[in-house]
């Protein structure tokens, strides 16, 4: 169940009487953490917009009424990072600590996206468009995955978690314009996003499970916009564009997922936007991992797959999961990621 921080609003004023109105104490940093900005306090009460607020490593620039913002990042050590911030139409902020909502129902519809003026002046987030070098192409065979020890198998393990997100209609996404994992064309980054984000909503999978997900995605073009995304992990305000793109995240970051959506108080929340952005500033990555990759490169499909997963609602499993593609550790030279396991699978069926 979503874990809600209690509300906790000061009152200013030395009258103690009950027909004197309670005076909310407005925070006025620029960042703070979910106990320093407490559920509860009204966004139409108090003037907090731009105001980052933070949890765990990661953070979340104060949305707009009537939307909830999500980020999540996939790490190379397993710890899973990251929160919702919800401010419904009523300006009460609210937060959900957990990792993961299995219990949500899915029933709903899309909704249009009118994005709020003050929100679209220009990108808001700046990355580098240097390009970034290729990785000397290896030698040798493909590396052969081998199921861990310790999990069951990809077709065994049923385990899954789902976020409180869906996409009701169609996820219209863009390519960023700057520089791509891996030294990778343009061309080649359409290819290798497009067929990360195909292989979640066709459920691609060699257990012989049937694709039972009408989830759909349109590719829209090229964006000048960059994902909403800061190099601290932030989740910033959003663009009105679901940008796919490459730059510099918080150390040890390898990938990082930022969504808008609409509460939905019937079913899962209605996705409005989802950025994905991969660490090019600390991690090497490549489009074919092989036999002599030896631990220094993360793989592109594996990282845009599991990335995609979390666009259309799947949540991370943890320790005794590794063979998932939503297992939440991200090891360098591994694919197993880019195929679906049972459970991830499962996932997706139980949202869509």
């Amino acid at each position: 169940m979503a874990f809600a921080l209690a509300a906790s609003l000061g009152v200013a004023g030395g009258s103690a009487q009950a027909s004197t109105s309670a005076i909310p104490i407005c925070p006025t940093a620029e960042e703070l953490s979910v106990y320093e900005l407490p559920a509860g306090l009204n966004v139409h009460t108090c003037d907090v917009e731009g105001v980052v607020v933070t949890y765990d490593g990661t953070g979340i620039e104060m949305p707009e009424p009537d939307t909830a913002a999500s980020i999540d990042a996939l790490s190379e050590d397993g710890t899973e990072h990251g929160f919702t911030l919800i401010v419904p139409a009523d300006g009460k902020v609210s937060y959900d600590l957990a990792t993961a909502n299995t219990e949500s129902p899915t029933a709903g519809e899309d909704r249009a996206d009118v994005v709020s003026p003050r929100l679209t002046a220009g990108d808001l987030t700046q990355e580098s468009d240097s390009p970034v070098s290729e990785p000397p192409a290896p030698d040798g065979l493909e590396v052969a995955e081998v199921d861990a020890a310790s999990s069951p198998g990809e077709c065994q393990d049923g385990a899954y978690s789902t976020l409180d997100r869906k996409e009701y209609g169609i996820y219209n996404w863009y390519l960023g314009d700057g520089a791509y994992p891996a030294g990778m064309t343009h061309l080649q980054a359409l290819e290798y996003f497009e067929s990360s984000i195909g292989r979640i909503t066709a459920s691609t999978n060699n257990c012989g499970l049937t694709d039972q997900v009408p989830a759909k995605y349109h590719y829209a073009g090229t964006t000048t916009y960059e994902a909403d995304i800061s190099n601290h992990g932030t989740c910033t305000a959003r663009d009105g564009k679901s940008t796919w793109d490459a730059g510099d995240l918080a150390d040890g970051t390898v990938a990082s997922t930022c969504a808008h959506t609409w509460p939905n108080p019937v079913g899962k929340n209605d996705l409005r936007e989802a950025d994905v952005r991969f660490n090019i500033a600390d991690f090497d990555f490549t489009k074919n991992p092989t036999s002599t990759c030896y631990g220094l490169y993360q793989d592109v499909l594996n990282t845009g797959t599991h990335e995609a997963g979390h666009v259309f609602g799947l949540g991370h499993v943890g320790s005794g999961h590794s063979n998932l593609t939503m297992y939440t550790k991200a090891d360098r030279c591994e694919v197993k990621k880019r195929t679906l396991g049972k459970g991830d699978v499962m996932g997706l069926r139980s949202i869509y």
